[in-house]
């Protein structure tokens, strides 16, 4: 749906200015917001290779299990139905330091195997595949969604690329957007979980 709105948008666009005589200003525009896009998506991928470099070197290093150990009173508080040592933790513990440290990109193969592992999980509770999300799926997307962020890395680097006088400027108004964010997730998780027991 999402993409025939932005297809009718720039046919609306593009009509428009055929209409009022202006395609050069649209060609043109057309052509600098591509180069500007080429630009940025260059920019990010080394600054997702460097953080997710980083990412494998601290999995590596045994820094990753011992986070994970130290968020393991939060994992069992969240998902109290997913056992101890059972492999999604550790994604899950991954995912949430990734996301906090802002490194939206290193997140996403974590976020992606803890869904796995969850799946698989229900599977072997049910003894069936899986048609809907669990409880513990659910859970987990909500707090990868609003996602505590001590250093918006996404935000510093566009801030920075479109010439952002104090790029870094929003990492106190992250830091309490993202605080606030998750304090409601972590809440409305809790009152779901009560509501369906």
């Amino acid at each position: 749906m999402l993409n025939y709105i932005w297809a009718l948008m720039l046919l609306i666009g593009i009509v428009y200015g055929a209409l009022n005589g202006n395609m050069k200003a649209i060609t043109d525009g057309a052509l600098n917001a591509a180069g500007e896009a080429v630009t940025l998506c260059i920019t990010m991928l080394g600054v997702m290779a460097l953080w997710s470099g980083l990412m494998e070197i601290a999995r590596a290093s045994g820094l990753i299990e011992r986070m994970t150990k130290g968020l393991g009173w939060f994992i069992s508080f969240m998902f109290p139905n997913i056992p101890k040592g059972h492999k999604s933790r550790e994604y899950i513990s991954t995912n949430i330091i990734a996301n906090i440290l802002g490194l939206g990109w290193a997140c996403t193969p974590a976020g992606l195997k803890a869904m796995e592992e969850l799946n698989r999980l229900e599977q072997e509770r049910t003894g069936r595949e899986p048609t809907v999300a669990s409880k513990e799926m659910c859970t987990f997307l909500i707090l990868n969604i609003s996602s505590l962020q001590l250093i918006p890395v996404n935000m510093i680097i566009y801030r920075g690329q479109y010439g952002s006088a104090n790029a870094a400027a929003v990492i106190a108004p992250a830091i309490i957007a993202t605080l606030f964010s998750t304090i409601v997730a972590v809440i409305y998780c809790k009152i779901k979980e009560k509501v369906s027991n």
